[in-house]
């Protein structure tokens, strides 16, 4: 064997630096972003906080205040305001602007002390991935897992989703993601990170001293007939596994003993939980608008001192406050970008599903990710991480971006309706049927029908079931 040197051609896909942090500033939710700002300006002495007197830059006052006197649909108090009703916002990140902002909150302390400290349970996760031995992959795949689980420690993100929201930084298969998955369930609390009811009470079992009475027995009715307890009862649950009575009434007292919802250990479910709204969306003119709120844009500047003392340092202090300053200004402009593409990716969404916001679900119209990246000449990874955690504020409530796409059927008119606006169909006619004798699912989709959708028995009942609506016998038993 002979060493030697050989030249050939190819293409690679590399991640600058300043792309990079785009890609991670874009997929922060509006909390996330003010952390993130508040860390760089306390590591980066060349940023700081811009003067309370520059808010408001770069607006035209009169004439915000002249298009609110001539409409009652004016724009709401923590929206930024913008000329152009479809144009991209006017972002002064440099001067310290916010692009006009007409919140009136008085509150100057930093972003950080603005978040409220009680330890969330991804905080808690998180921590306890820390200390694993796992490789950084892993880690970097249980963080994504664990930045996915809802607030009672349920994953109800498919693994594919979970895929794709790491790249392009990490390419990995479904079943590497489970195997980190099955080592995030370890964690406390216990149940933490399953993906059904009967895997989160599995969990839970498991750990469990093994001569706990009917232990087997519960294992197995958690594994299988657990949502028919509710219909059939104890009785017919002990007919149906053969088993004697007073065995499964213990294994499903065992079962009742459990924590369905681990995660509200750690945080506990508030009733007046509060979402920061990203976007601000309302109507002017009959022409529906958007701006960024207020507090999406944090207040940046470059600090003039420290870039004026680059010219009157020596050599390695002028190198050190050089590339702080070039971190600096990365970090303004990709503010500015995931503000400007924030808002192109709001602009379209209210231009496609302008009949959702005027007459509600049931106006919800099929859209994907593809069409607006398609529309708005970006990846569809890119419209994916825009939206991501990501809320708006319209006349029907503080609703997630995600809520604007859904999937579609083919209506027997040549047109499509979404799923959403089928779910919304069915609850209205099931609202509204009579108690005594409640509509079948096959009856549900033989109303559908003639209302020229076309859907199947098996549809109507999965569609009934994500809605968390009973079937039609247990209807008549509830009322």
């Amino acid at each position: 064997m002979k060493t030697r040197l050989q030249t050939s051609l190819g293409q690679q896909l590399v991640l600058t630096p300043q792309l990079q942090q785009a890609i991670k500033l874009l997929q922060m939710s509006t909390t996330e972003l003010e952390l993130e700002i508040a860390q760089a300006v306390e590591s980066n002495p060349l940023l700081d906080w811009s003067d309370s007197s520059d808010e408001g830059a770069g607006v035209d006052k009169d004439a915000s205040s002249d298009d609110a006197g001539a409409d009652n649909d004016a724009p709401p108090d923590n929206a930024e305001s913008s000329g152009d009703d479809w144009a991209p916002a006017e972002l002064d990140w440099s001067s310290g602007g916010s692009g006009g902002s007409f919140d009136d909150d008085d509150d100057n302390g930093s972003a950080a002390e603005r978040v409220a400290e009680t330890e969330t349970l991804a905080d808690h996760l998180l921590w306890q991935l820390h200390l694993t031995h796992l490789s950084n992959r892993d880690r970097s795949i249980g963080a994504a897992l664990i930045d996915s689980l809802e607030d009672d420690g349920y994953l109800r993100e498919p693994l594919s989703a979970i895929a794709e929201a790491l790249l392009p930084a990490i390419h990995a298969g479904e079943d590497e993601i489970l195997t980190v998955l099955h080592q995030i369930q370890r964690f406390d609390p216990v149940g933490v990170a399953a993906r059904s009811l009967g895997e989160c009470l599995q969990l839970q079992l498991d750990v469990l001293p093994v001569d706990t009475p009917c232990l087997a027995l519960a294992r197995q009715v958690a594994a299988g007939p657990l949502e028919q307890l509710p219909r059939s009862g104890v009785t017919g649950l002990a007919q149906q596994l053969k088993q004697p009575l007073a065995e499964v009434e213990t294994a499903v007292a065992l079962l009742r003993s459990l924590d369905p919802r681990p995660g509200t250990q750690i945080a506990p479910l508030a009733q007046d939980t509060y979402v920061v709204p990203d976007v601000v969306v309302w109507r002017q003119n009959g022409i529906w608008r958007a701006a960024l709120a207020a507090h999406a844009g944090p207040k940046l500047v470059i600090h003039r001192g420290y870039e004026q003392m680059i010219r009157r340092c020596g050599d390695a202090d002028a190198g050190y406050l050089r590339g702080q300053l070039q971190e600096a200004r990365w970090l303004l402009k990709g503010l500015q970008a995931r503000g400007e593409t924030l808002l192109r990716v709001v602009r379209s969404l209210i231009q496609q599903q302008a009949g959702f916001l005027e007459f509600g679900e049931q106006a919800l119209r099929p859209l994907t990710l593809r069409e607006i990246a398609g529309e708005l000449g970006l990846h569809e990874s890119t419209v994916s991480r825009a939206i991501a955690r990501k809320h708006v504020r319209t006349p029907r409530g503080t609703l997630p971006l995600r809520a604007f796409f859904a999937s579609g059927i083919d209506t027997e008119g040549g047109g499509e309706a979404s799923s959403t606006a089928i779910q919304a169909m069915i609850r209205r006619l099931i609202d509204d049927e009579n108690p005594r004798k409640p509509l079948s699912d096959a009856k549900l989709a033989d109303l559908l029908k003639t209302s020229g959708i076309p859907v199947a028995r098996r549809t109507v009942a999965k569609y009934r079931e994500a809605m968390n609506i009973s079937a039609s016998h247990e209807r008549v038993r509830i009322v």
